[in-house]
Formats: structure tokens, C-alpha cells, sequence
């Protein structure tokens, strides 16, 4: 499965949001599986779209018939758009299925990670971080995917950002010396995206 991360800085809500929910016109597209999105909770303006396909032939086919069709219609409502593939790597938690109707938001981390500590650092989500994020209440479901470059994305699905809010910075800060993060991770950033119903494909 192939996961893609778009972030940009909205100008114009309004068409913006009126072009989001073209994207409808996803559905039926070969290899397509699901995309949604929303608001940053963090930044103000700032917009996330996730989007899941069957593999990159689908996707790869997508972009050279009909992405410029449908991306037309956003065109001048955002600025500085950033745009990351991901291949699937395993579940955080486990069943994982691109569905967003039973989630309020999503917790997005990006990591850089030193070429010698990649497969560490995956050891590490698997064995350290997977287990606390299954077993906090809320988290539904997520998925670890890998991009060129040593990048990393963990995106995980929660019931409500008061449930989220429970997986607090005292039981990271014990996991993240566990799991030798600060040894294993050049960069990291994540966002908390409040889901925009309207937008899910």
C-alpha cells in the first residue's frame, strides 16, 4: 500500500474546501483506497491530506490521466505545498484499513532517521512504540510507512482529541529513552489534524 502526506498553507478556506470535496471524483479510480483530511490544531491555515493506494502502478497511472484535472480546481487557494510518499511497512495496532468515519483526528510524526539506524529505529516502533500506542484508549488504528531517504511516517487514527490528549509528553519522554529515539532520529515533526468529514473519500 502506498500512503501519501500532502501539507500546505491555505489562503483561500473557502475555495479550498470547495475544491477538497472534488476530490469525490476519486472514487472508481483503479488501486485508489481512501483519502481525507483536515486542519492542523497547531497552525492556523494549515491544511493535511492523507491518501491511501493499492500500490505506486495505480497511483503513477492516476497522476499522468487525472490528477491535474481535479488539482485545478485548488489551484491559488494554498501556498508552499509539500507532498511525501510513503510504502506501507505494518500496522500500528494491528487490522489497520484506511477509514477514517469512526476517527476525529489523525496524529501524523515525520521522522528523519541516521542511515545506520534505520532498521533500529523500525525494531523500535514495532516492539516499544506500537504496543503503548495500541494500548492507549481512543487509538483505533495506524500505519508505519517508509520513503527514500531514511524518512518515516507514523500516522495513527483516534476516537477524539480528548482521548489523544491522554497519551501524555511523561510516558513519551520514558518510551522515546527506551527506545533510543534521540540516537535513532535527525528530525522529527508531527502535527495533531482535526478530520474534516467532507473531505473523506
Amino acid at each position: 500500500m502506498l500512503v501519501k502526506w500532502m501539507r500546505c498553507t491555505v489562503v483561500d478556506r473557502r475555495g479550498f474546501e470547495r475544491g477538497q470535496r472534488k476530490w469525490a471524483e476519486l472514487l472508481g479510480e483503479p488501486g485508489f483506497r481512501a483519502q481525507s483530511g483536515g486542519w492542523s490544531r497547531a497552525r492556523p491555515g494549515v491544511a493535511h491530506v492523507f491518501a491511501f493506494w493499492e500500490n505506486r502502478v495505480f497511483y503513477d497511472s492516476f497522476m499522468a490521466r487525472g490528477h491535474e484535472r481535479l488539482a485545478a480546481d485548488q489551484s491559488g487557494t494554498y501556498t508552499d505545498p509539500q507532498v511525501k510518499l510513503f510504502e506501507y511497512r505494518f500496522d500500528v495496532k494491528t487490522g489497520f484499513e484506511p477509514c477514517f468515519t469512526d476517527a476525529d483526528v489523525v496524529r501524523v510524526a515525520h521522522s528523519k532517521v541516521r542511515e545506520d539506524r534505520v532498521e533500529h529505529f523500525a525494531l523500535m516502533q514495532e516492539k516499544v512504540w506500537n504496543p503503548a500506542m495500541a494500548g492507549s484508549p481512543g487509538m483505533l488504528r495506524g500505519v508505519f510507512g517508509e520513503a527514500p531517504g531514511h524518512e518515516f511516517l507514523v500516522l495513527s487514527m483516534w476516537q477524539s482529541e480528548a482521548e489523544r490528549g491522554k497519551y501524555r509528553p511523561a510516558s513519551a519522554a520514558r518510551l522515546s529513552a527506551r527506545a533510543e529515539t534521540e540516537t535513532d532520529v535527525e528530525e522529527l515533526t508531527g502535527d495533531v489534524v482535526r478530520l474534516e468529514p467532507s473531505w473523506t473519500v
